[in-house]
C-alpha cells in the first residue's frame, strides 16, 4: 500500500494505482477525454494532468503511477490555467456545432468546456472537411474527432479488426481507415463499438429517422415496427426511469404515439429462428457424415460479415437461418399481409435494433424473399429511437402500458434472452432438447452459458446426446475461439457467436454512457424477464405454432426454406 495526500485528503491505495484511480477512490474526480481503462492509459489529451508538489512539470494523471509522500493537486491555479489552454486547443480544430450534434448533451469534450468556463476560444480555428460516404451505416465526421485514439484502441484490442489508424505526424496527425483504404474497402464489420466508445460526435450512426417520419405521415403507406429483445433494457436510459417504469409495455404505448400501425416483438421471430436453427442442427446431428461441426449460429450481422472476410473456408458452417431481423420482415410482408389483407408492397417494415450492423444487414442479397421489396425497409438503432420519440415530445414516463399487437407480438422468455450473450443458444437448446426427446427441460438447465465472459463453453447431455456448447463474443474473443477450433485445441457441436461484448445489450446501436459498459446490468434485466414469463420455451408460443399450422407446415419446410432461409455465401 502507498500512501499520499491528493486535495489535502489523505489516499491509501494498493502499489501501481494511478493518480486518477487513486483520486477516484477519495471521491474526486479528475476529467479526463482519451482515457478508457485498461484500454486507452496514454495520456494523448492531457486534459487529465495534475500538479505534483516538487515538480515544475504537469503530469498526466491516468498513466502515471502513484508513490508513497505524493502530495497532488488536480484543480489548482497552474492545472486550471494549463487545462484550460488544453482544452481549447482541441477546440480550435473541433467543429463545435453542438446544436447539430448527436452527442450534444453527452458529450466529453463538451462538458469538460463547459466545467472549466470556456465561453470563447482564443486560437484559430482550423477544421478538416469531412469526406464520408453518406450511405455507410457508421458515418465518421473528421471536424469532430479530437484524436484521442479511442475508436483505434477499441478495434484493435477489444475487436482485433485494425479498422482505424493514426496517419500523419505532429499538427497533421489524423485518423483515418488504416492503410490509407476507403472505408468500404475494408473488413469494418460495422459493430459499431467504435461508436459508443468515441467520447464526441466524430463517430456515429446514419440516421434514418427522417425516411421514418415520411412513411409515418403517409396515409397510404402501412407501417409496421418490429422491437428487439435487447431495446427494451436501455430505450429509457435517456430518461432515467429504471427497470420497474421502463417495461415493454410503456415502450409499445410510447412507439405508438409516434403514429405507427402496428407494433410487433422481434422476440416472436427469435422464438421463430429457435425453430428453425434447433432443427437446423438436430437435422446435421442425424447426419454428422455429411457436415462438419460445429454449427454456428448466424443471428448477428457483424459476426457473419467477420467470418465472410477473416475465415471464408468456414461459411458453410454457418446456419443457413436468417437473423430474427429478417425473419420478421419475411413474415411481415408475407404471412402478416395475406393474414390482414394488405398488399405486402404497401408495408412499410421498421426495425427498432441495439446495433448498427442491422442497417448494413437489411440491404444484404437474399434479403427481399417474401414480396420482391426488401423485407426491412429501414433498421433503426435505440438511439434513433429515443431521438424520435424525443422529436415528437413523447412523455414516456406518463404513458400506460399496453400490449404489442398480434398475431407477431406474443414472445417466449426464450426469444426474450437473444438480447444477450449466451442467450440465442440457451433458447435453441431449451427447444432442441424437446424436439429430441419429446419433453421440456428445467428452463433454467442450460444457464451455465450465461454472463457477459468473452468466451465460455459447457457440455449438455440431451437424450442420449453429449452436446458440446461454446458462447464467445467481443470478435477479438471470437477470433481466439475459431483459431482454436482451427488448431484442434477444442472442439465443439453447437456455437453462438456475437460481435458486440456482452452480446446485442451491449450493442453498437445502444445508447452511449461513455466510460462504463452496461451489457451486463441490461442482460440482467433480460434474464430477469425471462424467468418472469409465462411461456419460456419457443416451441410453445401459442402464435407461432398458428402461423406453422396455417403457413409453414413445420420448420425447415419447403416454405420456410425459401422465406426464413439464405444461403451463406
Amino acid at each position: 500500500m502507498v500512501k499520499a495526500i491528493i486535495n489535502g485528503t489523505e489516499v491509501c491505495v494498493e502499489n501501481g494505482t494511478t493518480i486518477l484511480n487513486a483520486a477516484l477512490s477519495a471521491g474526486i474526480k479528475i476529467p479526463t477525454l482519451c482515457y478508457l481503462e485498461n484500454i486507452n492509459e496514454i495520456g494523448a489529451c492531457r486534459v487529465c494532468i495534475v500538479e505534483i508538489e516538487g515538480m515544475q512539470k504537469l503530469i498526466a494523471s491516468c498513466n502515471t503511477i502513484l508513490e508513497d509522500g505524493m502530495v497532488i493537486y488536480t484543480n489548482s491555479p497552474k492545472v486550471r490555467k494549463a487545462r484550460k489552454n488544453i482544452v481549447s486547443l482541441i477546440l480550435s480544430q473541433h467543429d463545435c456545432e453542438c446544436a447539430t450534434c448527436v452527442r450534444s448533451g453527452n458529450c466529453a469534450l463538451q462538458a469538460v468546456a463547459n466545467d472549466l468556463g470556456i465561453l470563447q476560444i482564443p486560437y484559430k480555428k482550423e477544421l478538416k472537411e469531412p469526406e464520408w460516404p453518406k450511405s455507410f451505416p457508421i458515418i465518421r465526421n473528421a471536424s469532430k474527432c479530437v484524436k484521442c485514439m479511442r475508436c483505434i484502441q477499441v478495434c484493435d484490442k477489444i475487436q482485433g479488426m485494425h479498422i482505424w489508424d493514426i496517419e500523419g505526424t505532429g499538427g497533421w496527425t489524423d485518423v483515418d481507415v488504416s492503410g490509407h483504404r476507403k472505408i468500404k474497402e475494408s473488413e469494418c464489420t460495422v459493430c459499431g463499438q467504435c461508436v459508443t466508445h468515441c467520447p464526441v460526435g466524430a463517430l456515429r450512426e446514419r440516421d434514418d429517422t427522417a425516411k421514418v417520419f415520411k412513411a409515418l405521415s403517409d396515409p397510404d403507406t402501412v407501417t409496421v415496427v418490429q422491437v428487439a429483445p435487447a431495446v427494451r433494457t436501455a430505450w429509457a436510459e435517456y430518461w432515467g426511469l429504471d427497470e420497474k417504469t421502463a417495461t415493454p409495455g410503456r415502450l409499445v404505448s410510447a412507439i405508438k404515439q409516434l403514429g405507427f400501425d402496428y407494433v410487433f416483438d422481434t422476440d416472436f421471430s427469435a422464438d421463430l429462428t429457435v425453430m428453425e436453427e434447433a432443427s437446423e442442427f438436430i437435422e446435421r446431428l442425424k447426419h454428422k457424415e455429411n457436415y462438419t461441426f460445429p454449427l454456428f449460429t448466424s443471428c448477428c450481422p457483424g459476426w457473419v460479415k467477420f467470418i465472410k472476410t477473416q475465415y471464408p473456408d468456414m461459411i458453410g458452417q454457418l446456419s443457413t437461418a436468417k437473423s430474427p431481423q429478417q425473419m420478421f420482415g419475411a413474415v411481415a410482408k408475407s404471412y402478416f399481409a395475406q393474414k390482414v389483407g394488405i398488399d405486402p408492397h404497401k408495408i412499410f417494415c421498421v426495425s427498432v435494433m441495439p446495433c448498427t450492423a442491422k442497417k448494413a444487414e437489411i440491404d444484404l442479397p437474399g434479403m427481399n424473399s417474401a414480396c420482391g421489396d426488401p423485407d426491412v425497409d429501414v433498421a433503426l438503432t435505440t438511439r434513433e429511437l429515443v431521438r424520435m420519440l424525443r422529436a415528437d415530445n413523447v412523455k414516456v414516463e406518463e404513458l400506460p402500458e399496453e400490449d404489442f399487437f398480434s398475431p407477431l407480438g406474443t414472445a417466449s422468455g426464450a426469444g426474450v434472452i437473444f438480447g444477450a450473450s449466451g442467450g440465442v443458444a440457451e433458447a435453441a437448446l431449451r427447444s432442441a432438447y424437446y424436439l429430441i426427446t419429446g419433453k421440456n427441460p428445467d428452463p433454467d438447465a442450460f444457464k451455465s452459458v450465461r454472463g457477459i465472459q468473452g468466451w465460455k463453453e459447457a457440455t449438455f447431455e440431451i437424450g442420449d446426446l453429449k452436446v458440446r456448447t461454446a458462447v464467445a463474443s467481443g470478435l477479438g474473443n471470437v477470433r481466439k475461439l475459431i483459431e482454436a477450433l482451427r488448431n484442434g485445441e477444442v472442439s465443439y457441436d453447437f456455437v453462438e457467436m456475437m460481435a458486440c461484448p456482452g452480446g446485442c445489450a451491449g450493442g453498437g446501436g445502444q445508447p452511449i454512457k461513455l466510460n462504463h459498459e452496461e451489457a451486463k446490468q441490461r442482460g440482467d434485466i433480460l434474464y430477469m424477464l425471462d424467468a418472469g414469463s409465462r411461456l419460456r420455451f419457443s416451441h410453445e408460443n401459442p402464435n407461432l405454432k398458428q402461423m406453422y399450422k396455417e403457413f409453414f407446415k413445420h420448420p425447415l419446410s419447403e416454405k420456410s426454406h425459401e422465406l426464413l432461409h439464405i444461403e451463406q455465401e
